[in-house]
């Protein structure tokens, strides 16, 4: 039986306030449940049980040390539906100081980030299926910095991403 997608993912955080703030005020989730130590958040638009756990180790919890002296998840993405949802937050983030690069990826447009304990996380828009053909990035190039009013321009600020992708790269 194969894995059809990811469901939740649960973050150890140093203090559950803090980060409670930042994923429901700044990303939009919803607080489904709080614990003395732990709370439950679901994306907006989500149908799953919960999308994020968050569970509180601390403020004298050392950083992440994953991808510099340990291996670890890098980080995880949370896709957007459009190119305007994306710029708003890229503006979100840039003012919040939480922004920390912006890819071009071809099929995928990307934001990443901080969390308030320095976990990094992507904010990503698909290209549409019946586009991917023409977003390839030239030969021999893996990533290009993001220019978000260029992508808007090209495929709309209203257009919904992902639409029909999982056909394109199905075996």
């Amino acid at each position: 039986m194969p894995v059809t997608r990811l469901n939740h993912a649960v973050l150890y955080v140093r203090e559950l306030d803090r980060s409670l703030a930042f994923y429901r005020d700044l990303l939009g989730f919803e607080v489904l449940s709080e614990l003395p130590n732990a709370a439950f958040l679901r994306a907006p638009g989500s149908t799953n049980d919960h999308d994020l756990g968050l569970f509180a180790i601390g403020s004298g919890a050392g950083s992440s040390e994953a991808g510099r002296t340990r291996v670890g998840l890098y980080h995880l993405a949370w896709e957007v539906d459009t190119l305007t949802e994306l710029a708003r937050f890229e503006q979100t983030l840039k003012a919040h100081g939480a922004l920390v690069g912006a890819s071009d990826h071809g099929t995928t447009k990307a934001l990443y980030a901080h969390d308030p304990d320095g976990l990094e996380f992507e904010m990503s828009w698909l290209v549409p299926a019946d586009r991917v053909a023409d977003a390839q990035l030239p030969e021999g190039s893996f990533t290009l910095p993001l220019d978000l009013p260029r992508e808007i321009e090209r495929y709309g600020a209203q257009t919904r991403g992902g639409v029909g992708i999982s056909d394109v790269f199905a075996p």
